[in-house]
C-alpha cells in the first residue's frame, strides 16, 4: 500500500515534557496547551488519538490525548500533567510504552454509562391574526390610521419610537 504507515500496537521509546514556557501556546491540533491537561505530542499517530503511555521503570500510566508533532528523536512528548502522574519530572526524559487506547467495555460497541437526552417538543404553532400588520387587514388607509392610533392609547408601550 503507498503512503499507508501502519502503527504497532504498542512501540517502546524516549519520553520527554513540555516546559512551562509552553503553556498557552498553540498545538498542531489548533487548541492552546495547558500544563494541566492531559495531552501529549507523538510523530505518527493521528491527531486526537487517545494513547496509554506506561513509565517502564516504575509501571505508572496515564490517557494522554495527542494534540501536536514532536521531532525524530523523541518518540512522544507529554504535557506537565501527563509527566507528574508517571512520576518522570525529576529524570526529564524516560523510557516509556506507548499504545492506543481502548477503553473496556462490557458489551462491544455500548458505552458503560447512560447519557441522558433532553426532550424535545416539535409542536408547531398555528398563525394567528396577532401576526398580520394593521395596514394589511384594511384596504381603508384612514381607517387603518385610526386603528393605529387606538391600539397605541391602549397599548402605551407600542408608540412610536418607546421601547421599555
Amino acid at each position: 500500500m503507498v503512503g499507508c504507515s501502519f502503527l504497532p500496537a504498542q512501540e517502546k521509546g524516549m519520553a520527554t515534557y513540555y516546559s512551562k514556557s509552553m503553556h498557552g501556546r498553540r498545538m498542531s491540533d489548533g487548541t492552546r496547551y495547558h500544563k494541566d491537561s492531559l495531552t501529549c505530542a507523538h510523530r505518527r499517530y493521528p491527531l486526537g488519538t487517545m494513547l496509554k503511555v506506561t513509565n517502564i521503570k516504575n509501571g505508572k500510566s496515564v490517557v494522554v490525548k495527542v494534540t501536536d508533532r514532536c521531532g525524530s528523536r523523541i518518540m512522544i512528548d507529554l504535557s506537565y500533567a501527563a509527566a507528574k502522574k508517571i512520576d518522570m519530572l525529576a529524570a526529564g526524559i524516560t523510557m516509556v510504552k506507548v499504545e492506543k487506547y481502548r477503553p473496556l467495555m462490557s458489551v462491544p460497541f455500548k458505552p458503560t454509562d447512560y447519557t441522558e437526552l433532553p426532550e424535545f417538543d416539535f409542536e408547531v404553532t398555528e398563525k394567528g391574526d396577532d401576526f398580520t400588520p394593521i395596514w394589511m387587514k384594511t384596504g381603508d388607509k384612514k381607517k387603518a390610521m385610526h386603528e393605529i392610533k387606538t391600539h397605541n392609547h391602549t397599548h402605551p408601550n407600542r408608540q412610536h419610537g418607546h421601547r421599555k
